[in-house]
């Protein structure tokens, strides 16, 4: 059986990505199963590992960091053995050079970039909450079939700012485009949460399961 390594340090959406995604294996299919841990060998033994988390930059990179020996964990398995790795919300967050949430704080620098307070238009408000449509500057395969104007669940005041243009897979307007997923080789990340998008995010959850890069 196949195993997804789904990250344990704190994080408050990591039963409900749990769930998400065991409904997602057996929607579409896959034999995996979706281990909970922060153990450094369960997740360089694990065919695809998923990052979740909510709140601040700071605390979650400072719960990740005080994991004994996961950090290099994901380095070894993401960066050199090119494992699928899906981060969520500020999973997707922690892939970047620095969060400024809190003054600055490292993240793990697989994307450069920085996570920055949103600015929306006038009559915005902050924090960004609710449903909004992607929009997608190329296909990826973990967007796949979602069908006309999809639509995702977003919770968020602060969000990536990639230096490089191609690394950012979808986009989100609230008062102008907002960077709403990254995509870089085998690794990918959703400023929105999967786990609280119905069926467009358990489709999402499922091409992961699927993917192949």
């Amino acid at each position: 059986m196949k195993q997804v390594a789904l990250i344990d340090y704190g994080s408050g959406n990591l039963h409900s990505a749990a769930r998400a995604l065991r409904e997602a294996a057996a929607q579409s299919g896959t034999d995996h199963e979706i281990l909970v841990t922060d153990k450094p060998e369960d997740i360089l033994a694990a065919d695809r590992i998923v990052l979740p988390g909510v709140g601040h930059f700071a605390e979650c990179a400072a719960g990740l960091r005080a994991r004994h020996g996961v950090v290099d964990a994901l380095n070894e398995a993401v960066l050199k053995q090119a494992r699928p790795f899906f981060g969520i919300c500020v999973g997707m967050q922690l892939m970047a050079t620095a969060g400024l949430e809190d003054g600055h704080t490292p993240g793990l620098a697989w994307i450069k970039g920085v996570v920055d307070i949103i600015t929306p238009g006038e009559g915005l408000r902050v924090p960004h909450m609710g449903w909004n449509s992607l929009t997608f500057p190329r296909p990826h395969p973990v967007f796949g079939d979602l069908g006309e104007d999809p639509h995702v669940y977003f919770t968020h005041s602060y969000a990536m700012q990639p230096d490089n243009p191609a690394d950012i897979a979808a986009t989100t307007d609230y008062g102008g485009p907002m960077v709403a997923a990254v995509a870089r080789r085998n690794m990918f990340g959703t400023q929105f949460h999967p786990e609280k998008s119905q069926r467009t995010g358990l489709k999402i959850l499922s091409n992961f399961l699927t993917w192949a890069p």
